[in-house]
């Protein structure tokens, strides 16, 4: 499993990590979503230590971006989601299938959480 980390700066909140396979990294890693933002060392507070880690920064800009390109993403995999299973999918292929369009959810849901200010991604 592979992972991308979104870190609050100001807050308590912990990092969240979303986990996600080897053929679903490597989807994103293809897609444009390598090409939204840059990753930058910052100094991030990790169990109260400083460490320092190549961030994106999500700022206005970047995380507009990053929604859209989710959201586009969500609406395709959908889609093709709903063609594939059919009318009465087992629910091993359902849950096999609907894999790739969770992950894209969690991190919809971490991109639109505005007290996650970084976001790790080694691509």
């Amino acid at each position: 499993m592979l992972d991308f980390i979104f870190y609050a700066f100001k807050t308590e909140l912990s990092p969240h990590y979303v986990q996600m396979s080897e053929e679903v990294y490597e989807w994103l890693a293809k897609s444009e979503f390598c090409k939204i933002g840059k990753s930058v060392p910052r100094n991030i507070l990790i169990d109260e230590e400083e460490e320092k880690l190549p961030v994106v920064e999500l700022d206005r800009d970047i995380r507009q971006k990053l929604r859209n390109f989710f959201r586009d993403a969500i609406i395709c995999e959908s889609d093709t989601l709903l063609t594939k299973l059919g009318d009465s999918p087992l629910k091993e292929e359902y849950q096999a299938a609907t894999y790739r369009l969770r992950k894209l959810l969690d991190l919809l849901k971490c991109v639109e959480n505005e007290d996650y200010q970084y976001l790790q991604r080694v691509l």
